[in-house]
């Protein structure tokens, strides 16, 4: 089993090599970034990062720019000046008149799917109610979520938020998890589990991978009554509905029981959405509904376990959205803290495996204890 972080972040965590003045430059971002966030995604809504892409090294002036957009004169001079502080834009200085290019940041906010994914979440589910952070933590529950409801998690109205919330929430969600389904389907289905439990199974998207990838596989998918209803309505049209069933209930209540005819248990993104607490009592839980043979799979994107800075950095900041927005208790977890609260439910780590799809997750395979 592989224990070990990777290097860069001995170097990164625990060095302070960067010079006072790109400190001191660094904190200015910081200081500026609800409105930069703003301009950046202007730069982009209003179509300039896709016409500077277009238009490669040859680049275009800003006349030339104001012909192919709907923008004012002064709204593309405040938003090309930020782009030069931000790296989104370059220019051609002496040029007359001057010459506008994409920058690399210019480049990653127009054409990487993570880096949209994540602005659009951040724009839509998490924007107006980060204004909320500080009370979410001095409180410990979700008070930017107010915005949208008075709900007191946003899974209980996920179903009732706003269509293009939802849209943006279920693009970052499956984002992420959906590039691992390949390997992770492997694994799973090594000692090839004829009855799996899905907890937090959402809109059934592993349910329906599994489905296709084992043809004698039944999948309970473990879910609220909301996102229950709107996994059922995919599932009766995919006509898969003899073979994935529906199990209403509320993980964390006391008085819910979860199916006992599981040989295996998966939980995707699932126990994120937990305190360490919740997680040891879920798989309480778990472990009195399934017998001794049964395997339990976790899988998570664990932020000590991202081969590359920039993964770990949105897995940090996702944690504020759970602050924020979701539930004001929970975050992604590294790699020990997950493995002791899944064990304290009475279970042993079994088996493991990490960089899954692009994204580096990792599958914790858990047993119970003999």
């Amino acid at each position: 089993m592989n224990h070990k972080n990777p290097d860069w972040q001995e170097e990164q965590y625990s060095k302070d090599k960067i010079r006072a003045v790109d400190a001191k430059y660094e904190a200015q971002k910081i200081a500026f970034a609800p409105l930069v966030f703003q301009a950046a995604l202007s730069l982009r809504e209003f179509g300039i990062l896709t016409s500077l892409l277009e238009a490669g090294d040859t680049g275009l002036t800003a006349a030339a720019l104001l012909e192919k957009h709907d923008v004012s004169e002064y709204a593309l001079n405040v938003l090309l000046e930020m782009g030069l502080s931000m790296d989104i834009v370059k220019w051609e200085r002496d040029s007359s008149p001057r010459v506008y290019s994409l920058g690399k940041v210019g480049f990653f906010l127009e054409t990487d799917g993570m880096t949209r994914a994540n602005m659009d979440f951040s724009q839509d589910v998490c924007y107006n109610g980060a204004f909320h952070m500080h009370e979410a933590l001095v409180k410990g529950k979700p008070e930017g979520l107010k915005v949208f409801g008075g709900w007191d998690t946003i899974y209980e109205g996920l179903s009732s938020l706003p269509a293009d919330v939802q849209k943006s929430w279920f693009a970052f969600d499956h984002y992420y998890s959906d590039g691992a389904f390949p390997k992770a389907l492997e694994f799973v289905f090594k000692e090839e589990p004829k009855n799996l439990m899905d907890i937090g199974g959402n809109t059934a998207k592993w349910a329906f991978a599994c489905a296709g990838f084992n043809p004698r596989v039944n999948v309970t998918i473990v879910d609220l009554p909301g996102q229950a209803d709107m996994a059922r309505k995919r599932i009766e049209k995919a006509g898969l509905s003899e073979r994935i069933s529906l199990f209403e209930g509320n993980v964390l209540k006391e008085e819910t029981t979860l199916p006992t005819h599981c040989d295996a248990v998966w939980m995707s993104q699932f126990l994120d959405c937990f305190s360490l607490e919740e997680i040891t009592s879920i798989l309480t839980k778990v472990h009195a509904a399934v017998d001794e043979e049964a395997q339990i799979f976790v899988m998570e994107p664990l932020w000590d376990r991202q081969k590359y800075p920039a993964a770990s950095y949105s897995l940090h900041a996702t944690s504020l959205y759970f602050t924020a927005m979701a539930n004001g208790n929970s975050k992604m977890y590294g790699y020990d803290e997950l493995v002791r609260a899944v064990e304290a439910g009475g279970f042993i780590l079994s088996d493991e495996i990490h960089e899954l799809g692009p994204n580096d997750y990792s599958i914790l395979k858990f047993k119970k204890k003999a």
